[in-house]
């Protein structure tokens, strides 16, 4: 008897329920015209008097699919040229792009970021200078282009960090002290592991504002939708402050699951474009270290594949419990194993259990879900971390769903299908 035959076997009486598309209800308030919205915030932080005429002015801009993030970094260089400066791209992305000049450029090119779609000059390098230290020894690097400038402007997202929590976690002090540290940077900010990075990544982006002229930073926050909800421009008087309070309003805006407790969550697709981790810890519950804590108790995660925009970047793989040979076969180790070995935390690039199809990886969880009756699993499907406001339940927790205020029906129970060689026919 074969492999394939074996798990056949083994598997062949565990029941798939039928699923029922729900929708959960989130604010979906967001900002229709950016360029106004950042006239205004221009205006209320006073640019005008920061910016004067000849200023080389290094805007940086990282590697998250942020919600028109080349919008907004097309009318910041645009502002900035009506000012009389020269403003030019670095990329601010640590170790992403697999830590190579040309890997960050072309990150930048599918964000829709290129000297053409921007009007300004992208100057790409894995050069940085030491400018400081921290007390506990770390070195504090700089981009080397950002760090000649006569001007620096930070442009991100401020969200939940997958890793850690502290009063500032994803944002623009993250941004300025790994997004421009580039490699050498992004590893010593993680040096000490992720249970000081709370502490360490504003302390480094405080040397970074107190040497170098950093402007001013643009924050957005996104709502459930990945929209941007806020805009903000920040001086750097004020940082730390605003980005304290803009986290809390990122964590009230971010999608989530209404229920508590899922016995098996199926995740169509990962990658880099939709979390850092692949996955977002934040809404699964899954995190790559005991740093972070939040989301539903999920017994079993299966990931079916990855994104088109991620390529062959697997990142994050290692929080699913079980996945497909297709999924494997598709994964480049390579940057994968870069940022790993940046960050210190290899949690995310392990491989999980392989089945040879969808069926198989789906029934081997809800066997492995300890469950006295497996036609009774609480079981979610999702495209992805991003993607809440539909979702497929089982009918085991329609009671859940028809008493709470948040969630409705969207349709009726329906059987999964899948192909000839067991992959799920979407």
């Amino acid at each position: 008897m074969n492999y394939m035959s074996i798990l056949q076997n083994l598997l062949r009486d565990v029941p798939i329920p039928q699923m029922v598309k729900i929708r959960q209800k989130f604010d979906d308030s967001h900002i229709e015209n950016i360029d106004a919205a950042l006239k205004v915030e221009w205006q209320r932080a006073k640019v005008s008097e920061l910016v004067k005429p000849g200023m080389e002015i290094a805007v940086a801009v990282g590697s998250r699919g942020i919600d028109r993030i080349a919008a907004i970094t097309k009318a910041t260089v645009a502002y900035l040229q009506e000012l009389g400066a020269k403003p030019f791209i670095v990329p601010a992305m640590g170790s992403h792009g697999g830590a190579t000049a040309e890997g960050q450029c072309m990150v930048l090119q599918h964000l829709g970021i290129t000297e053409a779609s921007v009007g300004a000059e992208i100057r790409s390098s894995m050069n940085v200078e030491q400018i400081g230290e921290l007390q506990c020894g770390l070195p504090v690097y700089m981009d080397r282009h950002a760090s000649l400038a006569d001007g620096i402007v930070v442009i991100n997202r401020v969200k939940p960090h997958t890793a850690f929590r502290g009063p500032v976690e994803s944002g623009l002090l993250k941004m300025i002290s790994i997004g421009l540290g580039k490699q050498k940077g992004a590893e010593a900010v993680h040096l000490f592991g992720f249970q000081h990075m709370a502490e360490n990544v504003p302390a480094m982006a405080k040397v970074m504002l107190q040497k170098r002229p950093i402007l001013f930073g643009i924050a957005t926050v996104e709502n459930a939708f990945d929209k941007a909800a806020i805009i903000s421009v920040v001086t750097p008087d004020r940082m730390e402050q605003e980005e304290i309070k803009l986290l809390q309003l990122a964590k009230e805006m971010m999608p989530r699951f209404y229920f508590d407790q899922i016995d098996v969550l199926i995740v169509d697709e990962i990658g880099k474009d939709i979390s850092g981790d692949g996955m977002d810890p934040n809404v699964t519950g899954r995190y790559g270290t005991p740093y972070a804590h939040g989301g539903p108790d999920v017994n079993k995660i299966v990931v079916r594949d990855l994104s088109k925009r991620t390529g062959s970047i697997g990142f994050g793989i290692g929080m699913a419990d079980l996945t497909t040979q297709r999924l494997v076969d598709k994964i480049s180790t390579e940057e994968m194993y870069v940022n790993a070995l940046t960050t210190g935390n290899f949690a995310p690039t392990k491989i999980p259990t392989v089945l040879p199809n969808d069926k198989l990886a789906i029934q081997a969880a809800i066997k492995s879900a300890n469950l006295l009756d497996l036609r009774q699993v609480r079981l979610v499907r999702i495209k992805n971390t991003l993607t809440l406001s539909e979702i497929l339940v089982s009918e085991a927790m329609l009671s859940e769903v028809s008493g709470h205020p948040l969630m409705e029906l969207a349709g009726g129970p329906q059987a999964m299908k899948f192909d000839a060689d067991g992959y799920l026919l979407d």
